[in-house]
């Protein structure tokens, strides 16, 4: 029993920490008036001994009685929700209202104000507003997606090639725009819709657009990935003007930290993933998967950082909510961009010397594939040769004369699978000179057409169109000239 007893104020009393309180204060010989806008729902929640005043802190003109006589005050606000339930109009307006009705009592003493749990459990912290998130994410990928998929196909109806590609930047922006107006993870949105249409992509596109949508997000990556490098060098030198002597030696000493312990954690995971797999499945199938020490020192090394991490150091805010700078940003931005330069000049560094140290064998599954992906093509056209022929109306000659070179090109895709068969050598053979004939050829035909532009007998718009020709077909040939 305490000496003098107080006349204790809790704010807040029904909530998990006010009922707390409110048993405490009690069981310490406290006088305890709660706070509560539900005489009912606080006659069952709180002990037969609370004095329950009805009140509510978002409304000031119920406060001053409230208040009047108290000796000490416990907030325990805990608000959840938007809007009238906000964080901003309960508990901290709620707090302002308290002190205002304190204030306005003639005479009044001092009175102790306890702030326990104000803003920690509002709604963006609950259960609801995850699933929010990573299910109004996936639905509205899935949406966009879907949307997407019968608006290209309506696009290619039309034969827009640049509309086509126009659509195909539109739709990740608008998953992610649909995501945001719902307040669910926009990121988690275009993850979802790209997934789907990649999958669905390779049978919506014509020849013409594919082209172009390849050429276009190649030289796009490139730019974006070199500007974004070019950003957080700027960034870096603002930080480092904005980090002190003492600070700046505990940014570089994080950097080392941070840099070690990824390589450590690299190597911890794969080698803790390995024996986990093998110690749970014992499969004979997963036992022809594994694969050496050596690989895995190599695939821990490769680990680089870059893009991602400094887009995430640089979507940082400058201020917090307050208008305040946000603490240790800069400190934030010059580690991530000094681990980044860490792996990428010491492990870039180190990893041709591993690599040459591992004595990996050569991945042939990527040939193998594509030699499989080739034949299986050939073979279903000359399957189809026939039927196709005689839905056209083709005749015989040409049809014959398609036929023999579709022949010859898969007889060479497989004396090329089987180069240690007998008589194979001589398909691959006039393979390559065949190939080397004809894109020697194609610098004939360009300087021919050049030299009639330059003699202004054609325009430069038919320069082009030809061009353009003799570039889909000297890209056709190169790649399986290089390769072989």
């Amino acid at each position: 029993m305490p000496t003098h007893p107080l006349t204790v104020l809790v704010v807040g009393a029904t909530g998990s920490v006010g009922r707390l309180v409110v048993t405490e204060a009690i069981a310490r010989g406290h006088t305890v008036r709660a706070l509560v806008r539900d005489r009912a729902k606080g006659a069952q929640l709180l002990p037969a001994d609370a004095e329950l005043v009805v009140g509510d802190v978002t409304r000031p003109e119920t406060l001053p009685e409230v208040v009047a006589g108290v000796d000490a005050i416990v907030l325990t606000l805990g608000s959840f929700g938007t809007g009238a339930s906000s964080p901003e109009t309960v508990d901290y307006a709620g707090v302002r209202n308290v002190l205002t009705a304190l204030g306005s009592l003639d005479g009044a003493r001092p009175r102790v104000a306890l702030m326990t749990s104000i803003g920690a459990t509002t709604r963006s912290s609950s259960y609801g507003l995850v699933a929010l998130s990573y299910g109004g994410g996936i639905a509205a990928g899935v949406l966009v997606a879907w949307l997407g998929i019968r608006l290209r196909r309506l696009v290619r109806g039309l034969g827009e090639t640049m509309l086509d590609n126009l659509t195909i930047i539109l739709i990740p922006f608008s998953a992610y725009l649909l995501a945001e107006q719902v307040e669910a993870s926009g990121v988690l949105a275009v993850v979802v819709c790209g997934l789907i249409m990649s999958q669905a992509g390779s049978s919506l596109g014509r020849a013409e657009a594919r082209r172009q949508t390849m050429a276009f997000w190649s030289l796009a990556m490139y730019l974006l990935n070199g500007a974004l490098f070019v950003l957080v060098g700027l960034e870096a030198q603002a930080a480092v003007r904005g980090l002190s002597g003492t600070a700046l030696s505990e940014a570089l000493l994080m950097v080392a930290a941070l840099s070690c312990a990824l390589v450590v954690v690299r190597f911890s995971f794969l080698f803790a993933a390995v024996y986990t797999i093998r110690a749970l499945d014992r499969r004979p199938q997963q036992r022809e998967r594994r694969m050496g020490h050596r690989a895995r020192v190599v695939s821990a090394l490769a680990g680089f950082r870059g893009a991602v991490s400094l887009a995430l150091a640089l979507s940082v805010p400058y201020t917090v909510d307050s208008k305040g700078p946000f603490p240790d940003r800069d400190t934030i931005v010059f580690v991530t961009a000094g681990v980044v330069v860490t792996t990428l000049v010491v492990q870039a560094l180190v990893l041709p010397p591993v690599a040459r140290w591992a004595r990996l064998p050569r991945d042939t599954d990527a040939d193998r594939e594509l030699a499989l992906a080739r034949t299986a093509a050939s073979e279903a056209a000359l399957d189809a040769l026939p039927m196709v022929a005689a839905d056209l109306g083709t005749d015989p000659e040409v049809t014959e004369r398609l036929r023999t070179e579709y022949e010859i090109h898969l007889n060479t895709l497989r004396a090329a699978a089987t180069a240690d068969a007998p008589d194979t050598g001589v398909l691959v053979r006039h393979h390559k000179q065949d190939t080397a004939l004809r894109l020697a050829l194609l610098e004939h035909k360009r300087s021919a057409v050049i030299g009639l532009r330059d003699a202004r007998r054609v325009d430069d718009a038919v320069l082009q169109q030809v061009q353009a020709q003799l570039d889909v077909e000297e890209v056709r040939l190169a790649p399986a000239a290089d390769r072989e």
